[in-house]
């Protein structure tokens, strides 16, 4: 049977039906749930073998991003979701939804640093672009097995990924946790050249896992990048980069996990 992956819907939510097209692509059964559902006990979230945290601006991002959506997990689901993650199943959350676990205090997780941030861009603006994405040797179920880059958007104005301890940053880099880092169009470091580097992350970090590695955040859209036609360069042969082999290998984790 398809494994089913539960994408939490809240006002100001507006990618969830993308990710739930990657999600399907990959092979899992999708439900979209708003979160009012599971407050009434109409859903459960033990009942689902994957969760997604989707993009947009959850609560018109009031109070910052992802910070509502933060308490939402921090005062309503918390028992829920910790025996989710602790359960070993994947979650992920991009864009908003990953603002919202760090705010949660669930990434980079309470075994690994607490002192991660994600602040406004260095850029000091919105920034929507294409960026190039290497994945990363280590704990993330979702990206330790892939090799090639991922090309996808961005699409956020607090995005950078800071430590507020450089000793943290060493420990979330020894323990696998960075899972995804900015990167040039040839796949090399982007370091903190702007754009390629959008936002100013320290040491080039687009997402980063829990120490268990089945919980990623990241800021860049994989689902965006489903098919080759989407890339805005894919008339002039740039066809590589999908990111749907990143759903993928999620629900394939989702699977085992079960």
């Amino acid at each position: 049977m398809k494994p089913t992956a539960l994408i939490l819907h809240a006002n100001g939510t507006n990618r969830d039906h993308e990710a739930a097209q990657a999600l399907e692509l990959a092979g899992a059964a999708v439900e979209i749930v708003h979160l009012s559902q599971l407050r009434a006990g109409e859903r459960h979230m033990a009942d689902y073998q994957l969760l997604v945290l989707p993009g947009g601006f959850s609560y018109g991002d009031a109070l910052g991003a992802g910070k509502l959506m933060a308490l939402d997990l921090t005062v309503y689901f918390a028992d829920a979701v910790h025996e989710f993650i602790a359960s070993g199943k994947p979650v992920i959350g991009i864009c908003n939804g990953f603002q919202a676990l760090v705010k949660a205090g669930l990434l980079p997780g309470s075994s690994g640093p607490s002192s991660a941030t994600l602040t406004f861009n260095a850029s000091g603006r919105f920034e929507c672009r294409w960026v190039t994405l290497a994945p990363q040797p280590g704990a993330c179920v979702w990206t330790n097995s892939l090799v090639d880059i991922i090309e996808c958007p961005v699409a956020h104005g607090e995005g950078r990924f800071l430590m507020g301890d450089s000793a943290d940053l060493v420990a979330l880099q020894a323990g696998g946790q960075v899972a995804l880092t900015y990167a040039f169009a040839d796949g090399a470091p982007a370091g903190d050249a702007y754009p390629a580097n959008p936002n100013g992350s320290v040491a080039a970090i687009a997402g980063v896992c829990n120490a268990a590695g089945n919980v990623l955040g990241l800021m860049p859209h994989p689902e965006d990048h489903l098919f080759s036609w989407q890339h805005p360069r894919w008339t002039r042969g740039r066809t590589h980069g999908l990111g749907l082999p990143l759903f993928q290998r999620g629900v394939a984790h989702a699977v085992q996990a079960a």
